[in-house]
């Protein structure tokens, strides 16, 4: 997406999870719980879960919430078993749109997923309809600040393993492979650095423009999938933001 609109959409996506913290704590903690199970709890040795912990403390979540996911997962205390399902499908325009959900129930799941894709103007597509035009990247954002040196910083992330640094008018993004992200965040931090966000983002090969009719109904959809707690995350390619409108 243009660096304009990543970044609103990142302080939009921040501005969302401050309001909603709680909801957004009892997201992380499925992920992490989900992270858990499959792999293990020690994050040393378990990829996705050492991945997990980083996002939920980027988000600000406390270390007591962390560890009771984890036990939860690692079965050490009681949780609902969360199945991991991603829905594909195309939005009004049709802008291409990723749906991560951890969910009890995969009936329910799909029909609310369903649903906001056809009260949109679009359509829920099969396994793989949008996928190919994405690429799994990390993905961490450091806001601009007269006490952070450019060349310092890149050095830094690059030194870590980091892919590439892009440098903007509002900060750096800089932008890892999957398995380096967790390494990169952890050198970032422990220089001293803040993020404003840090996730494994589906990047977009391809990007869409909409009307503004069109644009409206895509904010109604994503809208309708923050609301929802079975949905993890939304990843789409259009280039528009709210503050267009």
């Amino acid at each position: 997406m243009s660096g304009h609109s990543k970044w609103s959409t990142i302080k939009h996506k921040k501005g969302k999870a401050d309001a909603k913290r709680g909801q957004i704590f009892t997201r992380l903690g499925k992920y992490i719980a989900v992270a858990s199970r499959e792999g293990g709890s020690d994050p040393e040795m378990n990829a996705k879960l050492k991945e997990a912990i980083v996002k939920a403390k980027a988000a600000n979540m406390p270390n007591d919430n962390i560890d009771r996911a984890i036990k939860k997962g690692a079965g050490e205390l009681q949780g609902s078993i969360y199945e991991e399902i991603i829905y594909e499908g195309y939005g009004p325009g049709g802008v291409a749109v990723i749906v991560e959900t951890l969910t009890d129930n995969k009936n329910r799941t799909a029909g609310d997923i369903r649903h906001a894709f056809d009260k949109n103007g679009g359509n829920l597509g099969i396994s793989g309809s949008v996928g190919f035009l994405f690429t799994k990247k990390g993905q961490i954002m450091i806001e601009k600040s007269d006490k952070i040196d450019e060349e310092e910083l890149m050095m830094t992330a690059l030194d870590a393993g980091a892919e590439d640094v892009e440098v903007s008018d509002e900060g750096f993004e800089i932008s890892t492979e999957p398995i380096d992200f967790g390494k990169v965040c952890e050198a970032l931090k422990s220089a001293g650095y803040e993020l404003l966000s840090a996730e494994i983002a589906m990047i977009p090969s391809t990007e869409v423009e909409l009307s503004p009719v069109d644009a409206k109904k895509m904010l109604r959809m994503i809208d309708m999938f923050d609301e929802n707690e079975d949905i993890q995350e939304v990843w789409h390619n259009w280039t528009g933001e709210e503050d267009d409108l």
